[in-house]
């Protein structure tokens, strides 16, 4: 994410130019969008007239400069592209004003965002900012017979491809060779700065070996780790263990998976920890709560007015970090999010226990 420019404006808005550089930046800016911004890009868009109140379906899409008010947000991850919906509040064409219009928003699409930024939302966009420093990970998990190649994103991991094949040493050798050589292919195509090859047993090593002899360019940027399975259980054993943490200083989904674990062990032991929104709430005002864990798509879903909490996730959170808290926004897509959705999509790690 590139931030070009940031300007106060009236009310205590501030207005940021932004541009997306990344699928993650897209997601990111899916829980920084909220309904009554006002997002401004440059677009086209077929004339749509007063008089017809239908659009014009003949001729070219015209270019034009449109801010809208924001009424709806959805990120479209197999499209690549995030869809900005709502009325359009000033226009290059004044005929145009009032119509709905949506963006459909790409990598290094720039667009202005005027809102009242709430202080999570400015660290999530510091945080796409960072990110773009960060290596990007492949997970490469291979046994007799099989691989798999699996990227990690913010968004959540994702699978890249399936390798199957007979495999086997003396006379199978060919074989072998060609699912190490099909993995090789793979993960040259994947435009990825490290490489985490793991599995069970010995295969792996001959993949290493394979690779070094058939792909040198690649060996730089491949760790070996041990796991006891392949494909998503051997990815969910390379995240528990931190190895993504260790080629990717600041990686999203090893934070939330070692604060889940956490709380569950305090939880599990009666010991300093809150989860719910009424608990938590209480432990906030108290000056208790060291980390919040709150859930995207719940606080998303409290601030446009669709949730059920009888709290205010906002205040929880200023109360908070007032209170010299940290706190934590979980993504719903991994794992650990989807734990603390059972947990009513808000926990806390306490200073103290509250009786």
């Amino acid at each position: 994410m590139q931030i070009t420019d940031r300007t106060a404006t009236a009310e205590g808005r501030e207005r940021i130019t932004l541009v997306p550089e990344s699928l993650d930046d897209l997601w990111h800016l899916t829980y920084v969008l909220e309904p009554g911004d006002r997002v401004a890009a440059d677009t086209t868009r077929r004339i749509q007239r007063d008089d017809e109140q239908l659009r014009d379906k003949g001729g070219e899409r015209e270019p034009m400069w449109i801010e809208l008010s924001v009424e709806s947000v959805e990120f479209a991850k197999f499209a690549n592209r995030l869809r900005v919906g709502g009325e359009i509040e000033q226009c290059s064409r004044e005929d145009q004003l009032g119509f709905h219009h949506t963006f459909n928003v790409e990598e290094h699409d720039e667009l202005e965002v005027e809102k009242v930024w709430k202080a999570d939302q400015i660290d999530r966009l510091e945080e796409a900012v960072e990110a773009a420093e960060n290596p990007d990970v492949a997970i490469a998990t291979v046994e007799e017979g099989e691989a798999y190649v699996h990227t990690v994103a913010q968004y959540g991991t994702e699978e890249r491809a399936s390798i199957t094949s007979t495999t086997g040493k003396g006379e199978y050798a060919r074989p072998r060779d060609e699912l190490f050589a099909e993995l090789a292919e793979v993960l040259q195509r994947q435009d990825v700065d490290a490489i985490i090859l793991a599995g069970p047993g010995f295969t792996k090593q001959d993949a290493l070996d394979y690779i070094a002899d058939e792909a040198p360019d690649l060996v730089d940027k491949i760790t070996t780790v041990d796991t006891s399975g392949v494909g998503d259980r051997g990815v969910h054993e390379v995240l528990k263990r931190g190895a993504v943490e260790e080629v990717q200083d600041e990686t999203r989904i090893a934070e939330e998976a070692d604060l889940i674990d956490e709380l569950m062990r305090r939880i599990g032991e009666g010991a300093k920890a809150a989860y719910g929104p009424e608990k938590v709430a209480e432990a906030a005002e108290f000056g208790a709560v060291e980390r919040l864990l709150v859930l995207d798509e719940h606080l998303r879903a409290e601030r446009s007015g669709d949730g059920d909490w009888d709290v205010d996730a906002d205040e929880i959170i200023e109360t908070t970090e007032q209170k010299g808290g940290e706190v934590t926004v979980f993504s719903g897509e991994f794992d650990p999010g989807q734990q603390l959705a059972n947990l009513g999509g808000i926990a806390a790690l306490l200073r103290y226990r509250l009786e």
